[in-house]
């Protein structure tokens, strides 16, 4: 997916979950992070292409992450745990959005799963983008409104 669509997609999952604009905003930073570590597009398109969605996607890290978060070694700093695991979910939310395009790494870094539903940048895509929008709308009101 297209930068853009990670930052509206997971800021709206997050926001829509937890009523919370800076979570939300935390998680976008997440969101774009995978992306962002493998470095820019640079003069080879191939040699990037080679790295992009490896261990940077590689969803063990976050989840390790998150867990080392949660489980409170971090209790001297509350406010970085609550907040780092906002990024964490934000990368893992990244990456599932990259699965329904293309392959990410599962279990292992060299095992990559994913279905390609649609091209990246493509219409499709916006589509697809505004529909999980407008469905973590409607869940929203009919189940966390009440």
């Amino acid at each position: 997916m297209k930068w853009i669509n990670h930052e509206i997609v997971t800021g709206v999952i997050v926001y829509g979950a937890t009523q919370d604009m800076l979570a939300a905003a935390f998680a976008m930073g997440g969101a774009i992070f995978p992306d962002k570590v493998e470095g820019r597009l640079g003069a080879s398109y191939w040699s990037w292409r080679a790295k992009h969605r490896g261990w940077s996607h590689w969803p063990v890290i976050y989840i390790a992450l998150y867990a080392i978060m949660q489980l409170g070694w971090l209790q001297a700093h509350n406010e970085i745990a609550v907040y780092g695991s906002y990024v964490c979910i934000g990368a893992l939310l990244h990456i599932a959005e990259d699965a329904v395009c293309g392959k990410v790494p599962c279990l292992f870094p060299w095992q990559k799963i994913g279905i390609k539903l649609f091209k990246v940048g493509s219409v499709t895509e916006y589509l697809f983008s505004m529909a999980v929008v407008v469905l973590t709308y409607i869940v929203h009101t009919q189940f966390m409104l009440k």
